[in-house]
């Protein structure tokens, strides 16, 4: 059975009618560079005495380029199927439904694993700035369903209804690298599912990258700084000690509170207290500043070695905090002041 998703063609001027989805050709193509199918399929194991007739791994392929472009149901795999001459044998959407519930946790697992080789190898040729820190960006957010599609759909905080998913990106390449399907009025800030997909995040990351950053690795082993950065939802005790646990710095936004109030009120009119901010290519940045309010606040209830630091949008000294836009930092001692201040 072929694993791969496109097939090879030619580009020529002229000719007659209209070629669509050109570029999911172009997607599928690379993806079959990659071996992105036969990976896929190396983890899924055959089903009774005969083999099915579309190969897994080309199914899930192909359903990764239906996603790529714009589709929401497995009916929509019939785009692709209107292609032949650029997608070969695709599947139908019976199939591509029988496939998806063909797989449990544990196989599911197994399908991660095959993702994480394949992405081993673009980084190998992407990452070429060794030197710099891996940033993994927390962020979730709410996802219109109908209200009949599963139990999970279920109305959230804004008035919404549907799903709260929670993702972790990779800063560096834009890539999602895990994800975890949410009910609609999952809390923000839960902190088991920050963890959770820390662990997932880590194992998508290649090995030179994450080694020393898993639970009983000592840091010597770390050859590469990992950072964590979340907005207020990553700001909980149990998200941020699993980070040290796994030597990763982090740096979120602080949740304001009566003691960070206050520590904007002391520091506010202090030039002393503060330092240049930079812009995302280390530049100065104009009329912004960083002050460190780590000695002004209590971070028993943190990590040992947590900072927080404010930076406002727009310094300028003898306007209250009130009045500023700002941004307060809870980070480790690890954090460069560069990465504190870029793309905040």
């Amino acid at each position: 059975m072929p694993t791969t998703a496109a097939n090879r063609v030619s580009v020529q001027s002229g000719g007659h009618g209209v070629a669509a989805h050109v570029g999911l050709h172009a997607l599928g193509a690379l993806a079959d560079q990659l071996g992105l199918g036969t990976s896929l399929s190396s983890r899924i194991a055959q089903r009774g005495e005969r083999a099915p007739l579309h190969d897994r791994g080309k199914v899930l392929t192909h359903l990764a380029l239906v996603l790529a472009g714009g589709g929401e149901s497995c009916a929509d795999i019939e785009h692709l199927r209107a292609q032949e001459e650029m997608f070969g044998s695709v599947p139908s959407d019976s199939t591509v439904f029988r496939t998806l519930h063909e797989f449990d946790a544990a196989k599911r697992r197994d399908l991660l694993s095959a993702l994480a080789e394949v992405r081993a190898k673009v980084w190998k040729k992407l990452d070429q700035k060794r030197s710099d820190p891996v940033i993994l960006d927390f962020d979730a957010s709410l996802v219109d369903a109908p209200a009949e599609l599963t139990e999970q759909t279920v109305s959230n905080h804004r008035g919404g209804f549907g799903f709260h998913p929670l993702f972790v990106f990779a800063d560096r390449t834009g890539e999602t690298l895990a994800a975890k399907l949410r009910a609609g009025n999952a809390a923000a800030n839960h902190a088991g599912d920050h963890v959770e997909l820390l662990d997932a995040a880590l194992a998508q990351l290649p090995s030179p990258v994450t080694r020393g950053h898993h639970v009983g690795e000592h840091p010597t082993r770390s050859t590469r700084r990992v950072i964590a950065r979340a907005d207020s939802a990553g700001c909980t005790k149990e998200f941020l000690s699993a980070c040290r646990t796994r030597h990763v710095a982090f740096f979120v936004a602080a949740r304001s509170n009566a003691q960070i109030t206050g520590a904007l009120y002391q520091t506010f009119d202090v030039p002393d207290l503060w330092r240049p901010s930079l812009t995302q290519d280390g530049e100065l940045r104009e009329g912004a500043g960083v002050c460190e309010l780590t000695t002004f606040v209590n971070l028993s209830s943190m990590p040992e070695g947590t900072r927080r630091t404010r930076r406002p949008v727009t310094q300028r000294l003898g306007v209250t905090p009130a009045k500023t836009p700002l941004r307060v930092l809870v980070a480790t001692h690890a954090c460069p002041r560069r990465a504190l201040d870029q793309r905040h």
